[in-house]
């Protein structure tokens, strides 16, 4: 029998807990609810706090976003180090509860939620204040114990240090006997460390989850086993939106360790004694399950639904609504000297995470409680999904964050599929359930980067200068699926699916960018760098197309368009120096690509050469450079740099998703191409340090990779390729 599940206890009206261990301080982020008002909300249960400081001088510091390899859980504990002003090594991260109230991302409306890039940039300066609010409350309780004016106190790494005398403090001595002030200091902006003292800030400091996955002692949740413990495996419809119809469980009852067979409202479940039993007898019930016919999916074939797309598009007769707009670019289009048109098209793609998608839930006894291990992008989504399936209070979810085998989008805010899994089927078996996918599990029932088809038209002016601009997207729906609540709240506005299609920090003063949403039934979701990917391979290749067809070298083309843009040009220039740019390679070609990803500059450029005979195009160097503002982690940023580049490969050269009659055609990686070894370039990264606020890092050089490819392919063959992934088959058509 399960044990009821044991929730903290209440937080004290002054938000800490003093005891003989030291401090904790939990002062709530600006503009969440303060600690006192959430104790109340949540009938006096504890919540741990920000940060803890041991007598030993121990400082535990918690860490709010979700680790799937992009590093947040150093990168954020280490801006509150930093002005915290702690030793690094003494500190030790502990991963957040679920406590919105206290640990939400100020980037999502209080959600505690990691992606797109999001976590340092709406963290940062919450994190910068509370670290000073917790050193000036060591500083206050030092001046008391010296007998000293605060103002004479200094502190280095965990010490406070009175220079007059030469007494010090460390910060675990302060701790055995501080009090802590009912409110939290004041701190205002100008008393944060300059860049010039940072110690940890912009340094490479190793990430903490690091060791553990080299060595194998880091544990995800498909590594766990609880007491008494079941396997679950679902055998979920063909077509999203169908449910069994008739379930003939005879023969996968009969096999050996299976214990149940579990009809759920979007598919059937198996419960055995070992993963291998559960996955043959979900093997057996293949054959055995009828399905009805409903979900708008069914019938829906990609390869003819990317036509229709592409045809809506270039249909200015076909309703769209308006995504952005600058200027007067209806009434100048028409009075444009010349005009040039592109069509662009991009199809289904698949995350690809490595770890197999799996949660273990426990609902108790009573089905008024569930503890779960599971890793997340999105701990609110993980903990109020199963309370409102359950009944429950969301108080009474218990979440084990765990790490990631990647996320990439397919872990976010909707996409908790899994951990329901184990909730009904725990419920169901009144044991605790770990339920796996299989990769084919995942393929079949992805959630899938949308097809996206894109009519472009420039208008000129006299003189040659680009002066209006028109997008039009065609586009499978995103957010009105997988966040119809923030959708409708936008006013229909699919932010996931149009983020990018702006030309921002291009001077063209008359822009349009519409959006036709198309509803195919398919499964989609975000995936690793958003709908840049889609929108900035269109925008990218018409601008390097325009420059090209004007006999204008492309790189001076951007950075004449980019000349108000004083950060852009400095990225621009600087990769192509890196790769320089003018040189002529033999039997090569260089492409070049620009942009702005949530304030990040970004700039790459491919070195391509081409087998004209089988299509497979060779990508041999990749160079780029970011400017994401206050690099808080150089080292790291480069390296995200090298992973979103071989994921954009993947996105622009092999992989794709197709569906027929509703249902997806690849099952594994033998029929879904992710790069190899031998198919990664050597990658030339520069971080550009400046003291701008931090933007996002994790996924920003993704959206460069297939327009470099094409203009690269475009310089060696005078041919535009216009429709990724740039397959073999597809260019050799393009080739004629």
């Amino acid at each position: 029998m399960n044990k009821p599940l044991k929730h903290p206890t209440a937080l004290s009206r002054r938000q800490v807990m003093i005891g003989a261990a030291g401090l904790s301080f939990a002062f709530a982020l600006p503009g969440r609810a303060g600690a006192s008002a959430l104790a109340a909300a949540r009938s006096g249960k504890a919540l741990s706090p920000w940060v803890s400081i041991a007598s030993d001088g121990t400082i535990m510091i918690m860490s709010a976003a979700t680790e799937m390899g992009q590093g947040s859980m150093t990168s954020l504990p280490l801006v509150l180090a930093e002005e915290l002003d702690a030793d690094w090594s003494k500190v030790k991260i502990v991963t957040a509860p679920a406590v919105e109230a206290i640990y939400g991302n100020p980037g999502f409306q209080g959600m505690m939620y990691t992606a797109g890039s999001n976590a340092v940039t709406s963290y940062y300066g919450p994190l910068r204040i509370f670290g000073a609010q917790v050193r000036r409350v060591l500083l206050d309780n030092a001046a008391k114990t010296l007998g000293v004016p605060v103002d004479e106190l200094t502190t280095e790494p965990s010490l406070v240090v009175h220079s007059k005398s030469g007494r010090r403090l460390s910060y675990g001595e302060i701790a055995a006997t501080a009090e802590v002030p009912a409110k939290a200091p004041e701190i205002k902006p100008d008393q944060l460390k300059k860049a010039k003292d940072f110690r940890l800030i912009t340094k490479d400091v190793m990430r903490v989850e690091l060791p553990g996955k080299v060595n194998g002692t880091a544990r995800y949740s498909i590594d766990l086993h609880v007491p008494n413990m079941l396997y679950g495996t679902v055998l979920r419809a063909p077509v999203e939106g169908s449910v069994p119809d008739k379930i003939d469980e005879a023969k996968a009852k009969a096999i050996a360790g299976v214990v149940r067979i579990v009809r759920l409202p979007y598919g059937v479940g198996t419960l055995a004694e070992t993963p291998w039993a559960a996955f043959e007898a979900r093997r057996a019930l293949t054959q055995s399950v009828t399905w009805t016919r409903t979900g708008t999916a069914w019938g829906f074939d990609s390869d003819k639904g990317i036509e229709r797309f592409a045809a809506d598009a270039k249909n200015p007769a076909r309703m769209s609504t308006e995504w952005s707009r600058i200027g007067d670019p209806r009434a100048q289009m028409p009075k444009a000297a010349s005009t040039l048109e592109a069509e662009y098209r991009c199809d289904y793609a698949y995350h690809a995470q490595m770890e197999p998608l799996n949660a273990i839930a426990s609902v108790s006894p009573a089905g008024d409680a569930v503890e779960i291990w599971a890793g997340t992008q999105s701990q609110t989504t993980a903990t109020e999904a199963p309370a409102k399936i359950l009944g429950i209070s969301k108080d009474k979810v218990k979440l084990h964050d765990m790490l990631m085998g990647g996320g990439f989008g397919r872990r976010g805010n909707r996409d908790v599929d899994f951990i329901i899994d184990a909730v009904l089927m725990s419920k169901e078996a009144g044991r605790p359930v770990k339920v796996m996918w299989t990769r084919e599990d995942d393929f079949a029932n992805g959630r899938f980067r949308p097809i996206s088809a894109h009519a472009l038209k420039a208008g000129f002016d006299p003189s040659g200068k680009l002066s209006t601009w028109q997008h039009r997207i065609a586009v499978d729906r995103v957010g009105a699926y997988m966040d119809p609540v923030r959708y409708q709240a936008a006013g229909g506005k699919d932010f996931i699916a149009m983020l990018g299609a702006d030309l921002k920090g291009y001077d063209v003063p008359h822009q349009l960018v519409e959006q036709l949403y198309r509803d195919t039934g398919v499964r989609t979701n975000p995936l690793r760098g958003i709908s840049f990917i889609a929108n900035r391979f269109a925008t990218e290749s018409f601008v390097d197309e325009i420059a090209r067809k004007r006999g204008i070298d492309p790189v001076a083309y951007h950075l004449d368009l980019l000349k108000g843009t004083p950060r852009a040009i400095k990225v621009v220039e600087r990769v192509v120096q890196m790769a320089e740019w003018g040189k002529k390679r033999e039997g090569r070609a260089l492409g070049f690509a620009y942009l702005d990803y949530s304030g990040s500059q970004v700039a790459g450029i491919a070195e391509i050469s081409l087998n004209r005979t089988n299509g497979e195009i060779k990508v041999h160097n990749f160079w780029c450079t970011i400017d994401c503002g206050v690099a808080v982690q150089p080292d790291n940023v480069v390296a995200q740099q090298e992973s979103s580049i071989v994921y954009g490969l993947g996105v622009a050269l092999t992989e794709v998703i197709t569906i027929k009659n509703g249902a997806v055609e690849q099952s594994n990686f033998y029929d879904y191409h992710v790069p190899r070894m031998k198919d990664v370039p050597a990658m030339h990264i520069e971080v550009i340090q400046t003291d701008n606020h931090p933007t996002g890092a994790g996924q920003m050089a993704t959206p460069l990779v297939a327009p470099a490819i094409a203009g690269a392919v475009a310089e060696l063959t005078g041919v535009r390729l216009r429709h990724t992934p740039f397959t073999p088959d597809r260019v050799k058509k393009a080739l004629g």
